[in-house]
């Protein structure tokens, strides 16, 4: 399948769950949240008065690196392997944290395709293992980077 096809059918799936479900944030938050319940201390603490607000931004970052993810991959591998290390380092968020809202987004867009769609489910389950892969490589590069800098000192 072509990069053309991948991203009509990205695109397609992305129209559909729009038209379902609207805004998909507040579905995406409750599977997220089932999943890691204590994650929600992390969007208390850090979005502040506007726990939705950050918790929007986190899925539309999501959704940025899934329609991206075909058209500039390097750009999504520059901007994962900036925003992991700072997430994991300094706001103290759990690397599983990264996956399982990857996760999530995914999931609750897949849960719209008719499963006759063959080719668009193929297109979510190909961009769910992507960027779950990135995402974990990402994650042991940084805390193994961490860890050499802890033998260090």
């Amino acid at each position: 399948m072509g990069l053309a096809e991948r991203n009509a059918l990205l695109n397609a799936s992305l129209e559909r769950a729009a038209e379902q479900l609207g805004d998909i944030t507040p579905k995406v938050m409750e599977r997220y949240y089932a999943r890691l319940p204590d994650a929600s201390t992390h969007f208390d603490y850090y979005g502040h008065d506007n726990h939705q607000r950050l918790e929007g931004d986190m899925v539309e970052q999501v959704l940025y690196c899934l329609m991206e993810w075909y058209s500039s991959p390097g750009e999504i591998e520059v901007l994962l392997s900036s925003t992991i290390p700072h997430h994991l380092e300094t706001l103290k968020v759990e690397p599983r944290a990264f996956a399982e809202l990857i996760d999530a987004v995914c999931s609750i867009i897949r849960d719209t395709i008719p499963t006759e769609n063959t080719g668009e489910c193929a297109v979510w389950d190909e961009l769910r293992n992507e960027l779950l892969s990135l995402s974990e490589r990402e994650c042991a590069y940084s805390l193994e980077w961490r860890a050499r800098m802890a033998a260090m000192r």
